[in-house]
Parts: C-alpha cells; sequence; structure tokens
C-alpha cells in the first residue's frame, strides 16, 4: 500500500525536470526554506497550492500526494494473507481497528472492499460474545450494499450480493436471504444452498427442495454442455478422450438425460462420432451415430423443456422463462437440423454407404417424417 507522502514526489520530479528549489518556490510563490521543508517532510504545501504544483510537473493531485486510492490483486491478496495471519495471532479488536483504516483509507477500491467483507466474514466468530459477533455481521452487510449501489463491475456487485445473503442467514433473516437471492440470472452453488436454507428456516420446504433442484438441474445441464468441446480438445489422444466420453455418458445415463434433455444428448453423441472419425475408429464412430438414433426415434422424444421423477419440482420454474417450455425453434426446423447433422457432416462422408450407418439414417429419417 502506498502513503501519502508528498516530499519523496517533490524531490523526485523536481530532479527530472532538473529544477532548484529556488526556481519551484519563485514559480509557487514562496520562500526557499518552504520547500525545502515541504521535500524533507518537515511542512505540506498549503492545500491552495496543490493545484499549482500539480500543474507545473503536469500529474494529478493524488499522484503529487503519493495517494493510490485503488490496490492492485496482488497487493489485495498479500493484504488479506497478511490479515488473516494477524487475526490468528493478535487481539481480535486490535486487527479489526486495523481493517476498518484500510476501509477507510481505500472507501472506493471496491474489489479491496469486497475482500475485507470476506476476510470479516471468515473470522468474526473470534469476537468476543453473540452482540459483537453480530456487529461485525452488520458491518460486512453495510460494506457489501455499499459495494453493490457504488460499483459497475457485476463480477464485484455478485460477489457483494452473495456475501451480504450469508450474513443475513447467520443473523437469522431468511426473508432478507430471499430478497437478495431471487431472481439472481446466474447463481452460484453456495447462493441456491444460501437460499434454500432461508427457506426451510421459513418452514417453505417445498420451495427449499425446488431452488435445490433448479441448482442441480442448472449446474448438470451446463457441464453437459459444455463437454463436447472438451471432446474435441482431447480427441488427439484416444485413451483420454475415452476416458472422458465414458465418464459423460455414465451421468447422462444417472440422470436419464437421454429423456430429461435429448438435445444435450443429441449434441454429445454427434460431437462423439465426430471425433472417433477423426482418429479412424469408424466402428465406435457408428456406434455413436446409433445412440444418436436412438434418441431420435424414441417414442418419449419430447423438444419442450420438463421435469421427471427425480426434478419433480421444476416444472414451474420451466413455466416462468420468456418463451414458457417451449424449444427456441419450431419443430420442423429442429427436425431438419438434426438429420442435416448426419446427412451433410463431412467426417461421415468416408463410412456413409456402412450398413450400420445407413440403417441409423434411414430409421432416423423414419421417424422425423418427410422434411
Amino acid at each position: 500500500m502506498k502513503e501519502i507522502n508528498i516530499a519523496k514526489t517533490l524531490v523526485a520530479k523536481r530532479k527530472e525536470k532538473a529544477i532548484t528549489q529556488d526556481k519551484l518556490a519563485e514559480y509557487i510563490g514562496v520562500s526557499k526554506a518552504s520547500v525545502s521543508k515541504w521535500e524533507t517532510g518537515q511542512s505540506y504545501p498549503d492545500i491552495t497550492f496543490l493545484p499549482q504544483l500539480a500543474a507545473y510537473f503536469n500529474i494529478s493531485i493524488d499522484e503529487l500526494i503519493g495517494y493510490e486510492p485503488q490496490m492492485t490483486k496482488d497487493d489485495i491478496k498479500k493484504l488479506y494473507n497478511k490479515l488473516a495471519s494477524e487475526f490468528s495471532s493478535k487481539p481480535f479488536e486490535e486487527v479489526l481497528d486495523k481493517c476498518h483504516e484500510i476501509i477507510k483509507k481505500y472507501y472506493s477500491c471496491f474489489p479491496l472492499l469486497v475482500q475485507m467483507a470476506v476476510l470479516l466474514t471468515n473470522h468474526y466468530m473470534l469476537a468476543k460474545g453473540k452482540e459483537a459477533q453480530e456487529s461485525v455481521l452488520h458491518e460486512v452487510i453495510d460494506l457489501c450494499q455499499r459495494i453493490r449501489t457504488e460499483e459497475d463491475d457485476v463480477y464485484v456487485t455478485n460477489e457483494a450480493n452473495s456475501l451480504e445473503a450469508a450474513c443475513s442467514l447467520m443473523l437469522q433473516h431468511p426473508e432478507e436471504v430471499q430478497e437478495l437471492l431471487n431472481g439472481t440470472m446466474k447463481p452460484k452453488p453456495s447462493d441456491e444452498v444460501l437460499l434454500a436454507s432461508a427457506y426451510q428456516m421459513t418452514g417453505n420446504i417445498q420451495k427449499a427442495k425446488e431452488v435445490l433442484q433448479i441448482g442441480i438441474y442448472h449446474h448438470l445441464i451446463n457441464m453437459m454442455d459444455i463437454l463436447p468441446s472438451y471432446f474435441i480438445l482431447n480427441q488427439d489422444t484416444p485413451k483420454q478422450f475415452e476416458n472422458i466420453l465414458q465418464r459423460t455418458i455414465s451421468t447422462a445415463e444417472l440422470f436419464n438425460l437421454n429423456k430429461l434433455h435429448p438435445g444435450v444428448m443429441l449434441k454429445i453423441y454427434l460431437t462423439a462420432a465426430q471425433c472417433y472419425a477423426m482418429q479412424n475408429n469408424q466402428d465406435k464412430a457408428i456406434d455413436m451415430i446409433k445412440k444418436y438414433a436412438d434418441i431420435c426415434t424414441s417414442e418419449s422424444l419430447s423438444f419442450k423443456l420438463h421435469g421427471d421423477e427425480f426434478f419433480d419440482s421444476i416444472d414451474n420454474w420451466f413455466a416462468e422463462f420468456d418463451l414458457g417450455n417451449q424449444a427456441p425453434r419450431d419443430e420442423k426446423v429442429i427436425k431438419k437440423i438434426i438429420l442435416q447433422a448426419i446427412t451433410e457432416n463431412p467426417a461421415f462422408a468416408a463410412f456413409k454407404d456402412q450398413p450400420k450407418f445407413k440403417s441409423s439414417l434411414e430409421a432416423i429419417k423414419s421417424k422425423l417424417g418427410n422434411l
């Protein structure tokens, strides 16, 4: 951290410009002795001289006085670790006072303020007595509210929002947790746990169950949607690719994703088939195309979002979407894309005449109808 230190700045800038104390004193309209005292730290320039000095050296007033309102990421990390260590070795109130000084000094450095809020949340239990502990939690809430009000960075404000919710839950204020976290666009798993706990605290078990189911579904589908890209990155290492694919399929079977979300599984099997084709492994590529065809020809195939026996509390969530539970494309368009992904895919050109491939293709055409 940089402290206010105008003396060093004046000396450095004056020498940089190769001017004497006399010349600087003449420009400002003070004595040489005054400049000398400024540079030795015996006194400070009158506040009315700061704009003149800054203009003379072509720097900002903050730079002139050596004040830095922001801290770098590395500085924040070092400071956090230092204070965390002090919480374990020094009296709590002493370290808390130091935290208050830092917060006051860097009151507009919001990434730092978030980490200070994290620090206090992680150590509030060291305060003596319930009242003192709750006071620290209220301080964190006040800090988070300032961050959410003043900061523009969405990541930082989301972190503050989550911290405020955590502190509110610890203070037994479940309604405030619900207000903070309900409607969050992309909640973190920790937010979902907090919100479910808040509903459970108020006796709304069904809503708590719904929140957790939504979280599980949301993160499961996101993970499965990402995996095909990971297949491609590992297609040149067959052993690793096979390991990734088998884990993916095992997860899909565990959650019955062929029925729950056929769209994401079609993408998985298609990409796997393409990767096997790139490895010149025609048999396994055709096996993946067969799995692709099995989904397309399933009697339970549905392009609408829906739950199942495990996810039995999420249908109302789908109904609240802008498009409801409907697919974003017309069903006829979806079927055409599904078919084209096989018929017009150059990766499969080498074995398009193989009987198993042709059989799968004919089954898809038959099921999807004349497009």
